[in-house]
């Protein structure tokens, strides 16, 4: 699979998840702008076989190379990045995963049996990308248990493998040029914003800017047929700054990819 088809594939699918998406490039276009991805980001399960280390084999037979590894402690998490080298303009990848075996007794139980009913042939090609749950929903009680000690786990629980965003490069914007100003566009047409640490994530001091709507609501039926409104996926926006040797920087701040994370919190 090309990259280009790849990226519109995910595109379909992430916005029948996160209609606000939709709306929201549609703004952008009613003011004239021409809409581009920075990165593209996805969440997993670590220790299972759509970890990290399986699906990556699927970006690097699109051309797409590792350049940055991170820890996020309090989360439980790690990730990686991706880029293509030939192609500047194509969306960076940003690829995280859970580290199970670091929750309560509780979470590791619940998450195991959704792991042992992923084929261990799952990953295939890079369609393994918007594939969905590859087990059972989980049911409420579960659900609620995950929530209360990782927000993410509960919701890789009940979204499974897809985009959990995409995100508008500001810096590729011609009339909204800061994130202040995009920023105060989305407020004024109604959209939450994601508060935590501010609504804008990181500063020029380094080199990154991140601001993040509060992810869509869907009606979710559990598996014991009880029923809930739970976070799907979000939308966000990126501006770059230059470093010292005048390049751009391409990487990502743990610091605000963490509060990145909250925009799919359930409060």
């Amino acid at each position: 699979m090309q990259a280009p088809q790849f990226f519109d594939s995910l595109w379909q699918h992430y916005i029948t998840m996160t209609p606000q998406a939709n709306r929201i490039q549609a703004l952008f276009k009613s003011h004239g702008e021409t809409v581009l991805n920075d990165h593209i980001a996805f969440r997993t399960f670590a220790n299972s076989p759509i970890s990290l280390e399986k699906l990556e084999p699927q970006l690097e037979s699109m051309g797409y190379q590792a350049y940055g590894a991170f820890r996020f402690e309090n989360k439980h998490l790690v990730a990686r990045c991706y880029k293509h080298p030939d192609h500047n303009d194509w969306p960076k990848i940003f690829l995280s995963e859970l580290l199970v075996n670091e929750l309560p007794e509780s979470c590791q139980r619940i998450i195991n049996t959704m792991i042992d009913q992923i084929p261990e042939d799952a990953v295939q090609s890079p369609a393994i990308f918007w594939s969905g749950l590859l087990w059972k929903k989980p049911t409420l009680d579960q659900y609620d248990t995950l929530t209360e000690h990782s927000e993410y786990a509960a919701w890789f629980a009940t979204m499974g493998l897809q985009a959990n965003h995409f995100t508008v490069s500001v810096n590729l914007l011609e009339r909204f040029t800061t994130l202040e100003e995009v920023n105060q566009l989305l407020l004024s047409e109604g959209y939450l914003l994601n508060q935590v640490g501010g609504v804008i994530k990181g500063s020029p001091s380094v080199y990154l800017e991140q601001s993040s709507t509060m992810a869509d609501k869907i009606h979710y039926t559990f598996s014991d047929g009880k029923e809930k409104t739970i976070p799907s996926c979000f939308y966000e926006f990126a501006r770059r700054h230059k470093t010292s040797d005048g390049t751009l920087f391409d990487s990502f701040i743990e610091g605000n990819a963490d509060k990145i994370f909250d925009s799919t919190n359930t409060k």
